[in-house]
């Protein structure tokens, strides 16, 4: 009887000194809620989609695959992510209306985006600059004029990896009309664009 009242006074100490070391406010406390996503920093990527457009003054809808280069930086603030992309693509969207041929073998864009992040998800919008080539082709003729313009869209990018994210965006442009010696008159060209690109950020 001895022995175990021996031990259980032992083990009564033991257990009274152990929670002394503790602090006295110590309680419980839930862990913070997830945070977003950082996407702040540079990137480059890389994207191909489809171009689907129509021309002023003229019946002519030109489409076809589009594809190229982008690279942009991302501020951040809380969930709020902004920053600047530049892009610059070929493309091979044509059509032919006898007699005429047009098409937009390229374009660029140099926008503004803003959105909000769920931790590696990002939903936003842009809208800027867009620049571009339209050319036609008639009776032997050709004819090409660069314009400028303005563009805007909206897309969402998901981070897969810490470094790697993959995106789909659409994108309006409308670019401005230039006078066209073999057709007589003016055309421009707007389009609507649907692409999916990857983007490694630094």
């Amino acid at each position: 009887m001895r022995t175990i009242l021996g031990a259980a006074f032992s083990l009564a100490a033991d257990g009274i000194a152990a929670a002394a070391d503790f602090p006295a406010n110590n309680y419980y406390t839930a862990p913070a809620p997830l945070s977003a996503g950082s996407w702040v920093g540079p990137y480059l990527g890389a994207n191909v989609g489809y171009e689907l457009a129509t021309v002023d003054n003229n019946p002519t809808k030109p489409s076809g695959i589009a594809g190229g280069i982008e690279a942009g930086y991302n501020w951040q603030r809380g969930q709020f992510v902004f920053g600047g992309e530049a892009d610059f693509q070929l493309s091979g969207a044509d059509a032919t209306v006898a007699p005429w041929q047009f098409s937009n073998p390229w374009f660029g864009t140099v926008r503004g985006r803003a959105g909000v992040a769920f931790n590696n998800v990002l939903v936003y919008g842009t809208a800027g600059l867009a620049y571009g080539d339209l050319r036609v082709d008639t009776a032997g003729l050709t004819e090409s004029h660069a314009s400028f313009g303005w563009t805007a869209g909206a897309g969402v990018e998901v981070g897969f990896t810490p470094r790697w994210s993959a995106k789909a965006e659409w994108l309006y442009l409308d670019l401005m009309d230039r006078g066209f010696s073999v057709t007589g008159t003016n055309n421009g060209l707007a389009a609507n664009l649907i692409r999916f690109g990857v983007n490694y950020h630094f």
